[in-house]
Parts: C-alpha cells; sequence; structure tokens
C-alpha cells in the first residue's frame, strides 16, 4: 500500500470507528436543502454535465448499513472529490430524513432524490446501500452490492481514475 492510501486509510478507519461510536439515528430537521427528484433521465443528463468519472451510492435514511459506510463515503469524496465525481442517490425515502441524514454523516456531496427506486433498477441492482463506479463516458464499469470496505472503495476509485 502506498504512502498517501496508507494515510488515507488511516483517516477513513479513525473516522469509522468516530462515527460508530457517535452514531445514532439521524436526525430529521435537515438543513441542507431539498434534494432534487431524478428519474433515470434526470440521471443520465448529471452523469453527462460532468467529464469525471463518477461514484453513485444509493442510500436511504431508514437504513443500518447506510449509516455504517456513510463516514466512509464522506471522507472518500474529502480525499478524492476533486478528481471524481460522487453522487448520493436517495429511494424510497422522504427528504426531512434523508435531509437529516445527509446533515448527520456530512455527506457535502450531490446527491438526488429518487423516489421509486428507477436508478438503481436502470443500473442493474436492488436493495440499499450499492456503490456504481461509472467511467467518465457513463459507462458503469462496477458494482458494490452492501456495505463498502475501505479497501474496496480505494481500489475502485483508483481504477476509475486509471481509466475504468
Amino acid at each position: 500500500m502506498s504512502g498517501m492510501h496508507a494515510r488515507l486509510a488511516l483517516a477513513l478507519t479513525l473516522a469509522l470507528v468516530v462515527a460508530a461510536c457517535s452514531a445514532g439515528s439521524p436526525g430529521t430537521s435537515g438543513q441542507a436543502p431539498d434534494l432534487p427528484e431524478a428519474g433515470v433521465a434526470e440521471f443520465g443528463t448529471i452523469l453527462a454535465a460532468d467529464p469525471r468519472p463518477t461514484v453513485a451510492n444509493v442510500w436511504a435514511s431508514w437504513c443500518g448499513p447506510c449509516r455504517a459506510e456513510a463516514p466512509l463515503l464522506a471522507r472518500a469524496w474529502e480525499s478524492y472529490g476533486d478528481q471524481v465525481r460522487f453522487v448520493g442517490i436517495n429511494v424510497r425515502d422522504a427528504q426531512a430524513p434523508a435531509k437529516g441524514f445527509i446533515d448527520t454523516y456530512g455527506l457535502h456531496f450531490e446527491h438526488v432524490f429518487d423516489r421509486t427506486g428507477a436508478i438503481p433498477a436502470q443500473l442493474g441492482g436492488f436493495g440499499v446501500p450499492i456503490t456504481y463506479f461509472i467511467a467518465a463516458d457513463g459507462t458503469v464499469v462496477g458494482t458494490h452490492s452492501g456495505i463498502i470496505d475501505e479497501r474496496s472503495l480505494v481500489e475502485a476509485i483508483d481504477d476509475l481514475l486509471m481509466g475504468g
């Protein structure tokens, strides 16, 4: 593991430990603005608007495993957000708890509200969480169902940065 990856690994591990010790249920007051509603077509437009590869994470505020991986995604966005676009896809949820989840876990990247779960159904998957790794041309090059671990996330991001 390179020095940069070792530092990222340590930072991500520490963030997970702190979050696990302090995380309760996400608040519902939500300071974040309403998430824009998006379906398959809108998500395609979102992807086309940015030339970077994308990490798209499907989540819901009521999902325990989503809470477990949220701190890892926040740290990865802080480390890679200038090179890789991060988009959260909130599914089968309500705006207030979704906004509370974003605030609670510091997920300050872009999110969309997919009321019916049409986006992950189109991308190939069901349930939450799911993480998709999407090349700059919009091709899904990897999918991870369930809680993603630090090593898998870093390796998939590195693959995206090397061209998919």
